[in-house]
């Protein structure tokens, strides 16, 4: 694995860290809350996220508003959701599903900064995981022959630049976040 390659997976890691905290509740409306929330729909033959059935959308900082592109499926839409245990509780409303947020009590915003550590921690191990893997692979060349010592030196204090960098994003990330979760 190249510098290239790490650069690629550390941003995949990234991407795939930034959509989980998405997911974490911030007390404000927004589709990721509910969007890959897994629905059994028609009659249970399909199972399909909240994006693939319907059109997500925010009224207000409280309020998600989901329109199904298929009306059959508001009630299996609104029992998926209840039963995702996510905290939300849509209501039908005609042909689309409202869902209040209900403010943040002092113990769930605890809860989610806890969580939110948690993957952030996820995130640090997995980056981690690839600095192991490129120093390997340096170390493997260099044993080969195939790079000199210097060469080995140089790529690993790059291969930890890189590293340091993303463990710094990852932890602004989370700043940001909690200053989200505290904000009444």
């Amino acid at each position: 694995m190249d510098e290239q390659q790490l650069q690629q997976k550390i941003a995949k890691v990234l991407e795939v860290l930034r959509q989980d905290m998405g997911t974490i509740r911030t007390g404000r409306a927004t589709p990721a809350l509910v969007e890959n929330i897994l629905i059994s729909a028609y009659g249970g033959s399909a199972k399909l996220r909240v994006m693939e059935l319907a059109t997500i959308g925010v009224q207000d900082p409280q309020t998600i508003v989901i329109t199904p592109f298929d009306h059959s499926v508001i009630h299996d839409l609104e029992k998926g959701i209840q039963e995702a245990n996510v905290g939300l509780n849509p209501i039908v409303d005609g042909q689309i599903l409202r869902i209040s947020l209900p403010p943040l009590s002092k113990e769930r915003r605890e809860e989610l900064i806890k969580s939110m550590r948690h993957k952030l921690e996820n995130g640090k191990i997995m980056v981690r995981q690839l600095r192991h893997d490129v120093m390997n692979n340096i170390k493997k060349q260099h044993t080969e022959k195939i790079i000199s010592d210097d060469d080995m030196k140089r790529l690993e204090k790059e291969v930890q630049r890189v590293v340091d960098e993303t463990i710094e994003t990852i932890e602004g990330m989370g700043k940001q976040k909690e200053a989200e979760l505290l904000q009444i």
